[in-house]
């Protein structure tokens, strides 16, 4: 057979193709391949363009949620013990506070007839009136003063996501109690704080011999905003606890 006639042959069988044919299935699995590679790139360029240590998905507002009430649990635990220190500082400081001011103005006495003048002070004139009750008074005052700072910011601290103070029922009402009562013993520690610095003498340079008189109105005053603000506090923690 002549070379023109195997030619003409071959053409129609072999197409005379340089190249291997491409099945569909080949050209199938070329497809995915490349979506799969197109996909990877875009994948990479998402972890790119996203901001270190964030993942793409954002935090849910159910899952803040539940970080806000862990959040409460946990500081409330700690809030309720500093209460009941701060509650037991502040016991000790009106005690003492109030056997003070027995010894040195005698609940209405004259400068020169008060206990301390007379002799008949509590617990005798070397720890009643010559520094004994007064430093006791002191250091419990500096402690309840720490002790109900650290308290109140703990108080502000809890976060209330479901706004129980303003619902309804007794739990609620007892809640809008309690949160009204925080506000009036915070009242009360400032101007104890104010008032203790004043007869302290580091204000207005008052001293017992000449401005006795006054002294006695500001130790009244002193020892009055004392017992309504152990008794806002008192209050307070008993609606929480009980």
């Amino acid at each position: 057979m002549g070379s023109l006639s195997l030619l003409l042959l071959a053409t129609p069988i072999f197409g005379l193709s340089l190249h291997a044919p491409v099945f569909e299935a080949d050209a199938a699995t070329s497809a995915d391949l490349s979506a799969k590679v197109a996909s990877a790139e875009f994948l990479a360029k998402l972890d790119e363009d996203q901001p270190a240590g964030k993942s793409a998905a954002a935090p849910s507002p159910q899952d803040d949620y539940k970080e806000q009430i862990k959040r409460r649990n946990s500081i409330a635990g700690v809030h309720r013990v500093f209460g009941i220190m701060t509650w037991a500082a502040m016991t000790l400081t009106l005690a003492a506070g109030a056997i003070d001011y027995h010894n040195l103005y005698g609940f209405g006495a004259g400068i020169g007839d008060n206990p301390c003048v007379k002799g008949s002070a509590a617990f005798g004139d070397d720890f009643g009136c010559r520094g004994g009750i007064r430093t006791i008074k002191s250091i419990a005052a500096y402690t309840t003063t720490a002790l109900y700072a650290t308290t109140f910011t703990l108080s502000l601290m809890m976060p209330d996501p479901d706004d129980l103070a303003s619902g309804k029922g007794e739990f609620a009402s007892t809640l809008r109690l309690h949160k009204t009562l925080r506000w009036v013993h915070f009242g009360g520690m400032v101007a104890q704080i104010v008032l203790g610095v004043l007869m302290a003498g580091r204000i207005g340079g008052l001293d017992r011999a000449n401005d006795y008189g006054t002294l006695q109105a500001l130790s009244t005053v002193h020892l009055g905003i004392g017992l309504v603000t152990w008794g806002a506090l008192t209050w307070a923690g008993a609606l929480m606890t009980f």
